[in-house]
């Protein structure tokens, strides 16, 4: 049973990094592949409040939003003059260097060392030790998450954010500031990564930066791109199925010589065979 909480919160993690990646890549057609760091930055921002300075966990977590959003904000301003391709390459270089900073600022992030010992959260009497516990918090944050998303793309926010997706310089010329939209989802979807990568370091109680590498920011993309993209339920489908479909191959059979690479296999093939035959994902609207 412990083993199927682990992997329910994982399920929760990534569909909050998969929702939030699509306001900004399914919804509004920006290519970012930014993801990771700003996971890795709301991590490492409640690992050091609750390891150094012994910080509530829900403090460390608005932290983490604050500092993510500032960030955002400065990234955002520079990927705007950006489109296309460029878009996807600077903000691509961008997850390089929060990657460096991670595994070189020793001082604050302890570098390939990581960070042990965060501790679990806990609110007066109730106590999140116990991974039945936190899947529940992490339920929590996950529905919070699928709310805030879904007013996004129910409003007329969303609905500009589609015009910039199909004709940005259309949408200019009914009067909106698409800059302005493309940077403030920019945000909210960092701010959001931030919230997941808090979980995580709470659930594991290590970190380093081996998790948030370029190749994070690439899964996390592969999961609303096979759920589908501008679609919120789609990003909890893919995040299910690629959560779970490693898991699962571990149980079919293989001779353990090859096992390892029998399941990379199967999981490529996967997702090949989803791309060739429905390139716009389970659920998606569109295709990139």
């Amino acid at each position: 049973m412990e083993y199927a909480y682990q992997l329910a919160i994982l399920f929760c993690i990534y569909s909050m990094l998969g929702i939030s990646l699509n306001l900004v890549v399914g919804y509004t057609g920006l290519l970012s592949s930014t993801h990771a760091a700003f996971y890795g930055i709301g991590a490492y921002a409640t690992a050091i409040t609750l390891t150094a300075y012994g910080v509530n966990f829900f403090a460390g977590v608005a932290l983490g939003i604050v500092i993510s959003a500032g960030i955002a904000l400065a990234i955002g301003i520079v990927l705007n003059r950006f489109s296309g391709d460029y878009y996807a390459i600077v903000s691509l270089g961008f997850n390089v260097i929060a990657y460096s900073v991670m595994l070189n600022w020793h001082e604050l992030t302890r570098g390939p060392l990581g960070i042990p010992g965060i501790s679990r959260p806990s609110v007066y009497r109730l106590d999140f030790s116990s991974n039945f516990m936190f899947l529940v918090l992490s339920v929590l944050f996950l529905v919070a998450v699928w709310l805030i998303s879904r007013f996004i793309a129910m409003s007329s926010f969303g609905r500009v954010l589609k015009g910039i997706r199909e004709d940005e310089a259309a949408t200019q010329a009914f009067g909106y500031n698409t800059l302005y939209f493309k940077l403030a989802i920019f945000v909210v979807s960092a701010s959001m990564a931030a919230v997941a990568g808090s979980v995580f370091a709470s659930y594991v109680t290590f970190i380093d930066p081996s998790t948030f590498t370029v190749m994070e920011s690439v899964f996390i993309l592969a999961i609303i791109i096979f759920g589908g993209l501008s679609s919120l339920k789609g990003s909890v489908i893919g995040a299910l199925i690629l959560v779970l479909l490693p898991e699962a191959l571990r149980f079919a059979g293989f001779p353990a010589s090859i096992a390892a690479q029998m399941r990379q296999v199967i999981y490529g093939a996967t997702l090949i065979i989803l791309m060739l035959f429905r390139p716009q994902g389970i659920f998606g609207e569109f295709k990139l």
